[in-house]
């Protein structure tokens, strides 16, 4: 991708961005004087700074930088230069009151989604993923089965365990299967982003976009569901016409055999027991999701300690080999090596990108385009948009962005955007995490021009899915 289309499209996600700062210090319950600094040299100086930090994401396959390290860097930069400029107007408080509000959305999302990985690891470590890729690959399917096995699979778990996790796990299938026959794992990888991403559209636990709808109150967590056939519509045209590329034949089965280690149906059991607390908690008792998500770590964290105590003892008391083979584990069950093994770098991202978001927008460049999006172009046209921005840009900062417009709309109309974000990252491999984490782990079989190959049959799902929306969900818009 030229520097030029680089700057085009990230300069195209600036004019989304944007966080009036008069909003965050009425929350406060005092109304702050802000600075408009869209023609002043620093609001200038921090558009080239987010710029340069965005390519920086974009490249990352090429450049080998995690894409934490620029944003955090753009983050502090920018907040750095509101507060000079405030300080030297003698404007207290109101970059303060500004900065917190972000740093509070941040700290909901980063401890929902730490205990959200915390439990993910800890199934991963009782073998759970790891048993459902054996009995799979040794089932004896075709591979045109197993092409539809995988996506459904992909469709319905990223709903529960997000869409990027299931990715990953769906992808080590089709690689243990596919072994080297690059044809069947490229359409089958391009398969499991699509279905994982559909399938996170309709649950506030599939996907960032859609967990930030939820924490934010205006999708509750039931009525996510009006989102399910559109989003079923958006995986199935896709992969009906994708099927029939699949060669029609058997691979070889393995011999590899594995059992679930001890405690693997309690920590499956205390997840959903973790996400019907979230919800509760959300729902009925007005409080941040999270709060019901770190409950949930308290009961893993507790169960953990008895995996531990029972592990130690039962090494004492029976012979070594023997209960190795009973307790289905070589060292004892450790709580924080699961916490540790959290995907540090994508939460470390999401500080930088909300803090980038909300110092651009506190900057005053929300109001150069939302009344050309939502006012001229109007809602529709603006959130259908929005899918294909996020082909190009991650949805998450597209999704933020929306969020702290907070554009006049009806319910249908951010249920669609919700979908369209959701879904639009589908139809380029760089467009969402699932198709870039895929790029490295089936690296030289799913590309990113094998995937383009398919853009329009997956711009068709993603313009049928919006069709079906508003087929469905009509009255609501």
């Amino acid at each position: 991708m030229c520097r030029l289309s680089i700057f085009c499209i990230t300069t195209t996600l600036i004019t989304f961005l944007g966080l009036d700062g008069t909003v965050f210090a009425a929350d406060s319950g005092v109304i702050q004087k802000t600075l408009d600094l869209t023609q002043h040299w620093g609001g200038y100086v921090a558009l080239i700074v987010f710029v340069l930090a965005y390519a920086f994401v974009m490249l990352e396959e090429v450049t080998h930088m995690r894409k934490s390290k620029p944003v955090l860097l753009a983050a502090g930069i920018i907040w750095g230069m509101i507060g000079l400029i405030y300080a030297m107007n003698g404007i207290d408080h109101a970059a303060e009151t500004a900065i917190r509000h972000n740093i509070l959305e941040y700290a909901e999302l980063f401890l929902f989604l730490l205990v959200a990985m915390t439990f993910i690891n800890a199934m991963e470590e009782r073998q759970v993923f790891e048993v459902l890729r054996v009995k799979l690959v040794n089932a004896g399917y075709s591979f045109r089965k197993l092409f539809w096995i995988t996506g459904l699979l992909a469709f319905f778990i990223s709903p529960i365990a997000d869409n990027l996790t299931t990715a990953l796990l769906m992808c080590a299938v089709v690689m243990a299967i596919g072994k080297e026959d690059k044809k069947f794992i490229g359409l089958a990888c391009i398969n499991i982003v699509v279905a994982a991403n559909a399938g996170g559209a309709f649950s506030p636990f599939g996907d960032i976009t859609t967990l930030m709808v939820w924490q934010k109150g205006i999708v509750q967590f039931q009525e996510f569901l009006v989102l399910f056939v559109p989003s079923v519509v958006n995986w199935l045209v896709p992969a009906a016409i994708m099927s029939f590329a699949v060669p029609n034949k058997h691979p070889e089965q393995g011999v590899e055999d594995l059992k679930l280690k001890r405690g693997a149906f309690v920590i499956i059991g205390l997840f959903l027991w973790t996400i019907a607390t979230a919800v509760s908690f959300h729902n009925f008792l007005q409080l941040p999701p999270m709060v019901g998500m770190m409950a949930g770590l308290s009961l893993l964290k507790i169960f953990g300690y008895y995996l531990n105590k029972t592990h130690v003892r039962n090494r004492l008391t029976y012979d070594p080999k023997k209960a190795e083979e009973r307790i289905g584990q070589i060292v004892p069950f450790d709580i924080f090596t699961k916490v540790a093994r959290a995907e540090w770098d994508t939460l470390l991202f999401f500080y930088g990108i909300i803090l980038c978001v909300g110092g651009l927008g506190f900057m005053g460049y929300l109001g150069l385009v939302s009344n050309v999006m939502y006012l001229d172009w109007g809602p529709t046209t603006a959130n259908i948009m929005v899918g294909f921005l996020s082909a190009i840009v991650d949805n998450i900062p597209v999704m933020f962005a929306v969020l702290t417009m907070m554009p006049e709309m009806s319910h249908g109309q951010w249920l669609l955007v919700t979908l369209t974000a959701g879904v639009g990252g589908s139809m380029l491999s760089i467009g969402s995490a699932a198709g870039v984490a895929l790029m490295g782990q089936a690296r030289g079989k799913y590309t990113f021009l094998g995937h383009l190959k398919w853009s329009p049959v997956i711009a068709l799902g993603y313009a049928a899915s919006v069709y079906t929306h508003f087929l469905i969900n009509g009255s609501l818009m």
